[in-house]
């Protein structure tokens, strides 16, 4: 992940955050208890393997049955959250095109709620695939939507200043599992 030069520091390192997991995943359960067929669908890139850690944890320690699982490429800001595209970039796997989740709970799952734009490309996606009801669990919730959206599974609350980055280490795309502040070194 290429960011800009700045201040680092780490909040959350991987025996924090493995807790955190827990705690959603039995929030999770909770909410997706008796609802039916289950998918659970990662927001690539970092979303995919939060994904794969809460589903393991839903059917291992709540007992829910193996879900569906989906991915969906999402892409609106590069990882200095500069804008890279002002309409929301969806892509899911062509063997998934013709799927329709008439009748199935969809738990998405995403590293870090922002302005909720790319949420709401994901929302609008799976309404058109006939998702009966769709419930969102974010790792971080930056608590800045500019939409009246929210997530119903929430690891972590953290404001920060506008202008610092949140940064999810997830394996495998980082080798440790942890969560980090960016503060940005001025311009000049």
């Amino acid at each position: 992940m290429k960011l800009p030069p700045g201040t680092r520091t780490s909040l959350y390192h991987s025996a924090g955050l493995d807790a955190v997991l827990d705690r959603m995943a039995r929030q999770a359960a909770g909410l997706l208890h008796g609802n039916g067929p289950l998918a659970v669908v990662g927001v690539l890139r970092r979303g995919a393997p939060l994904a794969d850690r809460l589903t393991e944890r839903l059917v291992l320690r709540h007992g829910v049955p193996p879900p569906l699982r989906l991915d969906l490429a999402v892409k609106r800001y590069a990882d200095d959250l500069t804008l890279v595209y002002p309409d929301t970039q969806l892509t899911e796997a062509p063997r998934d095109a013709s799927l329709d989740l008439g009748g199935v709970t969809v738990l998405v799952v995403d590293d870090v709620l922002y302005t909720g734009q790319s949420l709401l490309k994901v929302l609008d996606h799976l309404n058109r695939k006939h998702a009966a009801a769709v419930r969102v669990a974010v790792l971080v919730d930056r608590c800045v939507t500019t939409l009246p959206l929210r997530a119903d599974v929430v690891g972590l609350r953290l404001e920060v200043a506008p202008s610092h980055i949140v940064e999810c280490h997830v394996p495998p795309y980082e080798p440790d599992f942890s969560i980090q502040l960016l503060q940005p070194q001025p311009a000049g």
